[in-house]
């Protein structure tokens, strides 16, 4: 009791207790579920796997997902998150660039007021942000048809048609992710040391030459990591389509978490729910691992 770690290791017991609970076990218990071939609702009912040999459909293991690989839906849901994710991480990516350069070249006097205001949309709870976007969207009383009537433009079915319902969606998820790229940018900006950008404009170089060859090289384990958080938070998100669209329409904007909740929760299949929510892992695992390897190796080089 007289060492510093096991102290720490005691103060630190009630936190490790609680994350074994709520996430350790929570989520082995779902591989377990992925692994069975039954339902929930149906001790009893078999999972349909006749696309395999009859000789084997009985004993491969993991037959909740097996399933999913039969079901439209599930492949839709996979087309429908890739998109989303990557669509939404490169816009909220462009746009915190631009943003932090606009704050970064304000003078330090007016730099609290900006930074304050624009992270007013990462600050509000997404469920209560989306209900208002909800009104902006709605068919009847929208206020973007309103406004685009005016120039005999419109209405447009903002959560009516698929194309537009997952414009929609990436829209809001741009507005709400896209300060945190600008504050985790603005950071990175001001360490890069002012003699670098004074030295380059001695030698000729231009603006979009500063940007390329000193900020982007300067700023790009920042860049990385920022992107790979924000890729697995956009990948799992859940409140913003669910308040939005509910999936709709005829499940067009489905991601894995929300069409997980609905299979899952609503349908009460909990075992095909967490196959659902399983699939994520392997595609954020492969994008972790590049983009960390790349971090890692520039950092050897360094």
């Amino acid at each position: 009791m007289n060492r510093k770690s096991t102290i720490a290791f005691l103060m630190a017991l009630p936190l490790i207790i609680l994350i074994l609970v709520l996430v350790v076990y929570p989520a082995f218990y779902a591989i377990y579920l992925a692994t069975l071939r039954k339902s929930m609702a149906s001790v009893a009912w078999m999972r349909n796997c006749s696309w395999l040999p009859e000789a084997i459909c009985g004993y491969v293991p993991f037959g909740n997902i097996q399933f999913l690989f039969t079901r439209e839906t599930f492949w839709k849901v996979v087309y429908q998150s890739c998109l989303f994710a990557i669509t939404a991480v490169i816009f909220k990516a462009l746009i915190g660039f631009i943003v932090a350069h606009f704050v970064h070249n304000i003078p330090a006097k007016g730099q609290r007021k900006w930074r304050g205001m624009l992270l007013i949309p990462w600050v509000i709870p997404p469920a209560m942000s989306t209900l208002a976007w909800l009104w902006l969207f709605d068919s009847s009383y929208s206020a973007f048809n309103y406004t685009l009537s005016a120039f005999n433009i419109g209405p447009i079915p903002w959560t009516g048609d698929a194309n537009w319902a997952r414009f929609s969606v990436i829209l809001v998820n741009v507005w709400v992710g896209a300060p945190f790229f600008m504050i985790m940018y603005l950071a990175a900006l001001k360490s890069v040391p002012d003699q670098l950008y004074e030295a380059a404009e001695i030698d000729g170089a231009n603006w979009w030459q500063r940007i390329w060859f000193i900020t982007l090289p300067m700023m790009r384990n920042i860049i990385a990591i920022t992107a790979l958080f924000s890729l697995i938070v956009t990948f799992a998100n859940f409140d913003i389509v669910r308040v939005l669209t509910a999936g709709g329409p005829l499940d067009q904007t489905h991601l894995f978490a929300t069409w997980a909740f609905r299979i899952g929760i609503e349908g009460s299949d909990i075992p095909l729910g967490a196959s659902v929510s399983l699939f994520m892992v392997p595609i954020l695992a492969v994008a972790a691992i590049f983009i960390l390897r790349d971090i890692t190796k520039r950092g050897n080089e360094a």
